[in-house]
């Protein structure tokens, strides 16, 4: 494994983990519905990101430990250098005193230096690489999940966890943790040294720190609640825009810019307002803690003056307890802001684990079977097929729907929106699972293939094409990314995609911009079929695939698309009749059943709802003659 690399079979370490966790709720739900960090404890999932870096932990903990260490020497030198050189009673050997006791003092701080330099870059690195490893993670499972995830998600809302609450983590990680770590060893220290040299200070400080970290405890849980709220306000902020700036056409053309600036305003106001509140919150706590360890250090040192005055004490030891008092309640008071730190990142640890564990319906099969190869085409059967879309659990999307395929066979599918057609071509890629009934491609079930093994005998050409912010050459390249260059362009010329592209200021290497926003409605879809071409697979899915392409464009694609057709099984959801008159069968479709099945004569002939479609598809296309 390289040195930087993603920690190989840690997604499996996890899933294996976690395997009983139930499925991700909606995380669109209202706060009151989601789970907080009752504790730091959430932060132990973490636990698989950081068992591949045992040693730079180790290393880590012991920089931090000698950093600590180095601290509790201060003091010890202090006193050595106020009792044996500065109160010396000789004055020539209290220069010499002098001289060596702030030779220990410059050892003591090049010690801590150094020490303290090689913590930093430790956890420090480990909080990069951990983050880097924890937004891999989410995001290698998210993009697996099915359609039925995003149905119930908000693309926004994964963004966010992705890039706030992961921030979040990083911080508490590369920085927090270990000064809360580093203020254990200090405190503990500082405490343990009062107890040997002042034990009369030590117990009242004790009982002033008891009465500082009981009120902190509770502020700290208001704390943690609101951040979780805050969080979550953030997230919701980042939803909008991600939504919003995916259709800024659409929110232009209808001149809704104001309308959204202002929805957006809304909601970024509401995360201020929950902010404000733990800021708040926080305020007081970061307050009361100054004062009250404030209070303790001033109460020591008036003790240790007495005593002092008294004879009872040196000066140096003086020295030695105020200094251990500003430790032991530094340490105490930088422990109460970490807390607080730490239960954010709880929150925050708490909604990536929730993306961790959820887990697809689509369910790869434990045993899967090989799907054999035809020399031509696929075989593709439904039976008895029903389904209904997770989102509207009572509206059937299919009913009853039976359809044999033949290897090489084109069938055209047809029918009013709302019909079922793209649901037919969800199922076969296995978007989603039937309901009832099954799908089979070359006699097995497709439920008992592997997913990849699905997928790659099908290509599909969607309706809304896709074009992705990289070159023509790798939006290509894409449905095989293995091909040579030469191929690439053998796909383009077949599909008509090349003379356009060629034309582009840098040929195949022209970046398309984001969602191919440089590109005509026509391009794009001519780069998404010679993507499906390049792919070369035994089964077509072409989902109104000429939708987008003028008449001179649609002769040339459609001419394209019956070479590709050839020698393979092809499955059409089309309105226009070009398609459709050239297809072995045409299947009709009306409220998720099959209504009549034929050809283009024979169903025009039987009259009923083919020939009511096609009788507008005619008249549509006299008025465009015309």
């Amino acid at each position: 494994m390289p040195k930087h690399a993603f920690p190989q079979g840690l997604l499996a370490t996890i899933h294996a983990a976690q395997r009983s966790t139930p499925t991700l709720p909606a995380m669109a739900q209202k706060d009151n519905d989601r789970p907080a960090a009752k504790t730091p404890r959430s932060l132990s999932g973490l636990r698989p990101f950081l068992r591949p870096y045992r040693l730079q932990i180790t290393l880590a903990g012991l920089f931090l430990v000698l950093a600590a260490v180095s601290t509790l020497a201060f003091p010890v030198a202090l006193k050595s250098l106020i009792d044996q050189g500065v109160v010396a009673a000789d004055p020539a050997e209290r220069v010499m005193a002098l001289r060596g006791h702030f030779l220990a003092l410059f050892g003591v701080g090049a010690a801590l230096g150094l020490f303290s330099a090689l913590r930093f870059y430790m956890v420090s690195w480990l909080g990069e690489r951990v983050t880097a490893d924890l937004r891999n993670a989410v995001y290698g499972h998210v993009v697996q999940q099915s359609p039925e995830f995003f149905e119930s998600n908000a693309s926004g809302e994964v963004l966010s966890r992705l890039t706030t609450d992961t921030t979040l983590v990083q911080t508490v990680v590369g920085s927090s943790l270990s000064m809360g770590l580093r203020n254990v060893v200090m405190g503990t220290g500082a405490m343990a040294m009062l107890i040997v040299t002042n034990p009369v200070v030590m117990t009242q400080v004790l009982g002033i720190l008891v009465l500082v970290v009981l009120p902190s405890l509770y502020f700290g849980r208001r704390v943690r609640k609101l951040s979780r709220a805050s969080q979550d306000r953030v997230a919701d902020s980042s939803a909008i825009a991600a939504e919003v700036l995916n259709a800024i056409p659409v929110v232009q053309s209808y001149v809704q810019e104001r309308r959204e600036a202002q929805r957006f305003n809304s909601s970024t106001e509401a995360a201020f307002e929950t902010a404000r509140k733990r800021t708040k919150v926080r305020a007081l706590l970061v307050g009361f803690i100054i004062t009250a360890t404030f209070g303790a250090l001033l109460w020591g040192l008036y003790q240790g003056t007495q005593a002092v005055a008294a004879g009872t004490i040196t000066a140096g030891h003086l020295g030695q307890t105020v200094v251990f008092v500003i430790i032991l309640v530094s340490s105490v008071a930088v422990l109460s802001e970490v807390y607080g730190d730490l239960l954010r990142a709880a929150g925050a640890t708490e909604r990536l684990m929730e993306l961790l564990d959820a887990r697809s319906p689509v369910a790869e099969p434990t045993a899967p079977l090989a799907l054999p190869h035809r020399p031509a085409g696929a075989a593709v059967a439904f039976q008895d097929v029903g389904f209904h879309y997770p989102s509207r659990p009572r509206l059937p999307a299919l009913q009853g729907f039976s359809l044999q395929v033949a290897p090489g066979e084109t069938v055209a599918i047809v029918g009013p929106s709302g019909a079922g057609k793209s649901t037919v071509f969800q199922l076969l890629l296995r978007f989603y699972d039937v309901g009832s009934g099954a799908i089979t491609l070359d006699g097995v079930d497709i439920r008992q293939a592997s997913l990849a093994d699905l997928r790659q005998r099908v290509g599909i050409v969607p309706q809304d094409s896709t074009v992705f912010s990289t070159t023509a050459l790798e939006n290509i390249r894409y449905g095989r990314p293995e091909a040579t260059e030469a191929e690439v362009i053998a796909a383009a010329q077949a599909a008509f995609a090349h003379d356009f592209i060629t034309a582009l200021p840098e040929g195949y290497d022209t970046y398309l911009g984001e969602r191919g926003v440089r590109l005509s409605g026509g391009q794009r879809q001519r780069i998404s079929i010679a993507r499906a071409m390049l792919k070369n697979p035994p089964l077509l899915l072409l989902d109104e695939a000429t939708s987008a392409l003028d008449a001179e464009s649609e002769r040339m694609v459609q001419a394209a698309l019956e070479r590709a057709m050839a020698g393979r099984t092809t499955l059409v959801i089309a309105h226009r009749l070009a398609t459709v008159q050239r297809a072995d069968r045409i299947v009709v479709m009306e409220a998720g059943r099959i209504v009549d099945i034929g050809t283009h004569d024979a169903l025009v002939a039987r009259g009923g709802l083919y020939a009511r479609l096609a009788a507008m598809q005619f008249g549509l296309d006299d008025r465009e003659a015309a």
